[in-house]
């Protein structure tokens, strides 16, 4: 699975993207998520899910939305508008 970060989120952690072993499960975003978050305590500081938003294959998904193996995920942090 392809993991992409954008904007702050891709400053604090250092990467732009990274690849993902999912064994074939199906599985959420949210779980993906909980699997980054292991990484360390700046994966879990940056990565709160409270100030998300994630795309799935390029379109705006919600957390607890199904990923395969196969998917592509973004997440990157809320936008404003003016």
């Amino acid at each position: 699975m392809k993991i992409l970060f954008f904007a702050s989120l891709r400053e604090q952690l250092a990467t732009a993207e990274l690849e993902l072993a999912t064994q074939n499960q199906a599985t959420t975003a949210r779980e993906v998520l909980h699997r980054l978050q292991e990484q360390g305590e700046l994966w879990q500081r940056t990565l709160d899910a409270s100030r998300l938003r994630v795309a799935i294959n390029q379109e705006l998904a919600q957390l607890d939305d199904p990923v395969s193996e196969h998917d592509e995920l973004a997440f990157f942090p809320p936008v404003t508008g003016g």
